[in-house]
């Protein structure tokens, strides 16, 4: 309890941040921005450069500075290393540091950090975030949180700095889950809205006279009214722009896999889950990789050869 108290008491010591890229560059700006010190540390040290906060050699030096600590990076292999690797923050981690990890990884891999943290007399929460790159700028990010729940105001109290909505889902792991049931269900929905817009206009139909149908009617969904597929259907999203920008074809064929591999160690069948991984996959190999997972549209139309 004494550990709590200290912590939200010295609400100014600096906070660490391990992983400064696309997403994590703005939430450590956001956390600046509402007057807590940073300290970084990344892989890429140039990386580093955008934000002018001190820079750490690694993940264990942060730890021995700062007593709350955020991680934001790409996947499972690098949250194993960043926690529990030779340099990691477990090394010099002090008793009482909260940890929160922003990464989307498998929540096996969530819970296993939280019980090498709680050997070291940490507590490591998982707090994945749902919004992309243009939320985290305007500090509009969802987090779903995982973790102790006697452990979740001190965390809220950070992330609220960096998202709009913060949701308590459970223990450790929960937070995972969550993200990675909305992006497969996601995924899902965005492959029929490109088959249907796709099928609607072979039948002859205008495209956005289509989606205003759809979207009045019972298959309306996010990805039919607010990111629409079809170039010239909708503004400002990435179908208008050459499916430059967005959420990646990669991210989305990860997160896939992540819904493939928990649904096979928990016996769950999700057969348009992995068909969607699967499509997603291909996409990845075919030059869709860095475009925006909406350009699933455009590879239905190159597959059948138009």
């Amino acid at each position: 309890e004494a550990g709590l108290s200290t912590r939200s008491m010295a609400s100014k010591t600096p906070v660490g941040f391990i992983g400064l890229g696309n997403m994590g560059t703005p939430m450590a700006r956001n956390l600046l921005k509402n007057g807590y010190p940073v300290i970084a540390t990344d892989v890429f040290p140039e990386s580093c450069k955008e934000l002018s906060v001190p820079v750490m050699d690694t993940p264990a030096d942060v730890a021995e500075k700062a007593d709350r600590i955020i991680t934001m990076l790409p996947s499972s292999p690098n949250v194993l290393e960043v926690y529990t690797g030779p340099n990691g923050i477990l090394k010099k981690v002090k008793k009482g540091t909260l940890l929160i990890d922003s990464s989307t990884i498998d929540p096996a891999v969530s819970k296993e950090m939280a019980i090498a943290a709680e050997k070291m007399g940490a507590v490591f929460m998982d707090a994945p975030v749902s919004g992309g790159v243009g939320a985290a700028s305007m500090a509009k990010l969802t987090f779903m949180v995982g973790g102790v729940e006697e452990e979740y105001h001190a965390a809220q109290e950070l992330l609220t700095c960096m998202g709009a909505n913060v949701v308590y889902c459970g223990q450790v792991g929960t937070g995972q889950a969550a993200k990675i049931c909305n992006n497969m269900l996601l995924a899902i929905g965005m492959i029929g809205t490109a088959e249907t817009m796709n099928l609607g206009i072979r039948l002859g139909l205008d495209p956005k006279l289509l989606a205003k149908i759809l979207n009045m009617s019972s298959g309306r969904c996010w990805s039919s009214d607010t990111y629409n597929p079809v170039p010239g259907v909708m503004e400002g999203v990435p179908s208008g722009n050459n499916y430059q920008g967005g959420f990646g074809t990669t991210l989305m064929a990860k997160d896939l896999g992540l819904a493939q591999s928990t649904a096979t160690n928990t016996k769950t069948p999700i057969p348009l889950g992995s068909l969607a991984h699967q499509i997603f996959r291909v996409m990845c190999s075919r030059g869709y990789a860095n475009k925006d997972f909406s350009s699933v549209f455009q590879f239905l139309r190159e597959e059948e050869g138009q």
